[in-house]
């Protein structure tokens, strides 16, 4: 394998992000900082976790680790409808419910809790 080739933006730089020639969805730009963080912390978390169960065979883990992962990555807007095709108020319910389910499944460490009211 090759090094890894700079980040570049595509013409619909709001929206796409080319790494190694693969087109990946961008972040929503209208989600506020705090809650980006809140979800993004999740998201790696949760990658972590699949890694882990997948190295224990425990196959019920790692469905639940991708679930949580899917989870992040459509609360961030990367997955699901397209963000920019939905209102602004209904993107960022849809990840304030996220980053709600996955508090609820794997609640943020104490040095991280409080950095996104959730309103909850």
């Amino acid at each position: 394998m090759g090094e890894r080739q700079e980040a570049r933006v595509t013409d619909d730089s709001e929206r796409w992000l080319t790494i190694d020639g693969r087109r990946w969805r961008r972040t929503d730009p209208s989600l506020p900082d705090d809650v980006v963080a809140a979800l993004t912390s999740h998201l790696g978390r949760a990658r972590s976790a699949v890694g882990a169960a997948k190295r224990s065979g425990d196959d019920a883990a790692v469905a639940a680790a991708r679930a949580r992962v899917d989870l992040a990555k459509r609360g961030l807007g990367e997955r699901g409808p397209y963000w920019w095709d939905e209102a602004e108020d209904a993107r960022l319910a849809r990840a304030r419910e996220a980053l709600h389910e996955l508090d609820r499944l794997a609640p943020p460490a104490a040095s991280e809790r409080g950095a996104a009211g959730t309103g909850s």
